[in-house]
């Protein structure tokens, strides 16, 4: 919107705070190279526009505003006579994109002193040298910062992962050597049980006979049907008094085996029918050995699809052999981080997902997502982990407001509302020194919002804090630089 031209009083401009300790000759330099200028109701300039001009309100009332998601977002609303906007940032030249940060509107007829972004970089640099040196130092200054910051909370974050990943895959495969170990035991004895087999009177068909039921009770233990603590009990009492009955020994130690593989008395029973009385114990030690073998193996494929599971979860979560920049179903990305940081969530802590699974997959760049996941998961963490370690987390999805919802709640001790307002600011942590650098939530935000163009925010209150992310449904063009 382009505004009119008025007259521009030395006077006036000198009485605005900015410029009251200037000479009379600077003052008529700035009125003879700038101007005052009338803007009536609406928009002065948008945000993203090329920055072309410096604003100093004389009178009337500004709004200045922020993209977030699809809205504008409301960040100040003032009448304060000498309030500046604009081409704030004029003075660092072509070394920095020049466009305007935020949107600026006014709602009453409202005057300004406007400088040409050229001419406040040349008056800055003229008039003002040292300030313009600390000003320069300060900005790349806190960039740099930021950005070794970030890098090492980034590092925090991967070695507390990679701790996480090597326990939850010691399990595994502690326990696929452990089943190795007591197979290549098992296999050993059920050799010398089936040389003592051989050894007795059986005829041809017999052990035909007991080879089919050996396999056919290798597919039972596939099939074995889930028991409660009481079935199993009641089921291994009546197999214990049937092993009893018929003569084998330590039934008692048997019955447990049997009953995890789904063996019952009919089973045990068709056994006793094709062997003799006398050879029944060592049929029966032999088809346990059977069991043991295939509930053994069943346990190393366990473990190593355990293991397998954990790998593609990590590389999910660093999207290492994927595009940056990629349509995504962001119920992927959640369950690798929750896998991720599975070790680190503790026991005490429950995880509920509340997934609406219909939502269609979005267009993002995964691993940062996966990036923001971590950051407030670990945040959800800390807070439960500070007021005992007991909770829940629950991670929803849910389409809101034609955008996709993540929300993580957790019930932990809240957000404080007199820091509320600060807890995006870069550095701003609440946790002890050395566990926070106060950056996760400021480069969650800045991620979600400057890269994804949506949006995040908390709610929060003793017992029922939400950090909420609202991402678009639809494409943008991907913003390639930094966050």
């Amino acid at each position: 919107m382009s505004g009119q031209v008025v007259a521009c009083s030395p006077r006036e401009v000198g009485s605005l705070f900015l410029f009251e300790k200037l000479s009379d000759e600077q003052l008529g330099r700035l009125c003879a190279q700038g101007r005052v200028m009338l803007f009536q109701p609406g928009p002065v300039y948008a945000e993203g526009e090329p920055a072309t001009c410096f604003y100093v309100m004389i009178e009337g009332t500004v709004v200045l505003s922020r993209r977030v998601g699809g809205d504008d977002v409301e960040v100040i609303r003032t009448s304060q006579r000498g309030v500046y906007a604009g081409a704030m940032q004029a003075y660092l030249g072509d070394r920095v994109q020049q466009v305007y940060n935020n949107s600026m509107r006014v709602t009453e007829p409202t005057r300004f002193f406007v400088l040409p972004a050229e001419l406040f970089c040349e008056v800055m640099h003229e008039w003002f040298p040292m300030a313009v040196h600390l000003l320069e130092g300060l900005f790349f200054g806190t960039k740099n910062t930021q950005a070794l910051i970030g890098q090492r909370e980034r590092l925090l974050a991967l070695g507390s992962l990679s701790a996480g990943l090597t326990h939850e895959l010691n399990n595994p495969a502690a326990a696929a050597v452990r089943a190795t170990a007591t197979l290549r035991e098992r296999v050993a004895k059920m050799r010398r049980k089936l040389g003592l087999i051989a050894e007795g009177p059986f005829s041809r068909d017999v052990l035909a006979r007991l080879v089919e039921i050996q396999e056919r009770t290798a597919e039972r233990v596939a099939k074995a049907p889930a028991l409660s603590p009481l079935e199993a009990s009641d089921r291994e009492d009546t197999l214990t008094d049937w092993l009893e009955d018929h003569g084998v020994e330590q039934g008692w130690q048997l019955a447990p085996t049997f009953v995890q593989a789904g063996i019952d008395v009919d089973w045990l029973e068709q056994v006793a029918a094709v062997v003799d009385e006398e050879i029944l114990p060592n049929a029966v030690g032999w088809l346990n050995y059977t069991i043991e073998t295939e509930l053994l193996m069943n346990e190393i494929e366990d473990s190593t699809t355990r293991i397998s599971h954990l790998v593609d979860a990590a590389k999910q979560y660093s999207q290492l052999d994927r595009a940056p920049y990629r349509v995504v179903d962001v119920h992927e990305l959640l369950d690798s981080t929750l896998l991720m940081l599975s070790g680190k969530i503790g026991p005490g802590i429950e995880v509920v997902k509340e997934y609406d699974r219909t939502l269609p997959p979005v267009p993002a760049y995964p691993a940062e997502l996966n990036q923001v996941w971590t950051n407030l998961v670990d945040n959800a963490v800390s807070a439960m982990n500070s007021a005992g370690g007991q909770g829940t987390l629950t991670v929803r999805t849910a389409l809101h407001n034609e955008q996709l919802l993540v929300e993580f709640r957790d019930t932990g001790p809240g957000v404080p509302p007199e820091i509320k307002d600060r807890i995006f600011d870069p550095f701003f942590t609440t946790k002890p020194v050395g566990e926070g650098t106060g950056l996760g939530l400021d480069i969650s935000w800045r991620i979600v919002v400057n890269k994804h163009h949506g949006a995040l925010r908390v709610e929060s209150v003793p017992g029922d804090t939400r950090f909420q992310v609202l991402l678009p449904l639809t494409a943008e063009t991907p913003d390639e630089e930094p966050v």
